[in-house]
This record gives C-alpha cells, sequence and structure tokens, in this order.
C-alpha cells in the first residue's frame, strides 16, 4: 500500500500541517511519500492508494497557481478508486476561508474516492492536532475497509 502527501506552502503554514499528517501516518503500516508540488510525479498518481492534498489558498479563494497541474491531473486522470483527503489552512478574514480546500474538495468528491477535508485557521495550533489525527484516521479507515477478492 502506498500514499502520497502532496503539498505548497508559501507561509510555512500548510507545511507544518504536513509535518505534524505525515507524523500521523507513522502509526500505521503504509509507505508515504511526501512531495512539493513540483516534485510530484503527476503522470503516477494511479499507483497511490491514498492521496492527502495540502493547500493554502490564493487570493479571493483560488486554488495556487502552482496546484492547477495537479487539479487537472486528478480531473483528467483514471483515479476513482484512489482515496484521497485535502486539507490547507487560511485566514478566516477572507470571504472564502480555505477556498483552495472547497475547489479540490468537490473535484475530489467527483473523481476519487474522497473521504475526508481538514481546514485550519493559518498555522497548526495544540487544537488542531487531534484534528489531524482523525483527519490520518478516516483515511487509513477507509483503506482498511476495501474488501479484497481473490
Amino acid at each position: 500500500m502506498k500514499a502520497a502527501i502532496v503539498y505548497t506552502s508559501v507561509t510555512g503554514n500548510t507545511n507544518e500541517l504536513v509535518d505534524v499528517i505525515s507524523e500521523f501516518f507513522k502509526n500505521y503500516t503504509i509507505h508515504v511519500q511526501t512531495y512539493k508540488i513540483h516534485e510530484c510525479p503527476l503522470e503516477q498518481l494511479e499507483e497511490f492508494d491514498v492521496i492527502a492534498i495540502g493547500t493554502y489558498t490564493w487570493g479571493e479563494g483560488q486554488i495556487p497557481r502552482e496546484m492547477v497541474s495537479l487539479y487537472k491531473a486528478i480531473e483528467s486522470g483514471n483515479l476513482e478508486n484512489v482515496i484521497t483527503g485535502v486539507f490547507g489552512t487560511g485566514d478566516s478574514f477572507y470571504p472564502k476561508y480555505c477556498g483552495a480546500v472547497d475547489e479540490f474538495r468537490d473535484m475530489l468528491f467527483v473523481h476519487t474516492e474522497l473521504v475526508v477535508t481538514l481546514k485550519v485557521e493559518l498555522f497548526p495550533q495544540k487544537e488542531d492536532i487531534e484534528r489531524c489525527k482523525l483527519f490520518v484516521d478516516r483515511l487509513m479507515k477507509r483503506l482498511g475497509n476495501r474488501v479484497v477478492t481473490l
């Protein structure tokens, strides 16, 4: 079983969230590879059982420019059996708080097996740590519930 965490971060807030989430993946026997978006092998996304996407929100609620290639690769790929989750950081001062998470969520719901989303205000606080654990636990529970037919 293979999992990927694919993310982008400008201020370091989403990067901190990635660090927390990747620690919780260590509680499971699954190979996890973490990719900054520019390092992600988009042509190999179908090889993963689980993909967790981390993003900040740009402008008035948009997906950051560097994440558009990932969005399009998933949208046009054959990933309906891939378990996904999306997480991100944002500032609730803006009308579309974590809007990029919402945009990814809507697309992932149609093209993958979306399980969970997570929005964090600015950067991970103590109370967000449990929410990060639940994020990973839900992804892994769905993976564990898959029926294998021989």
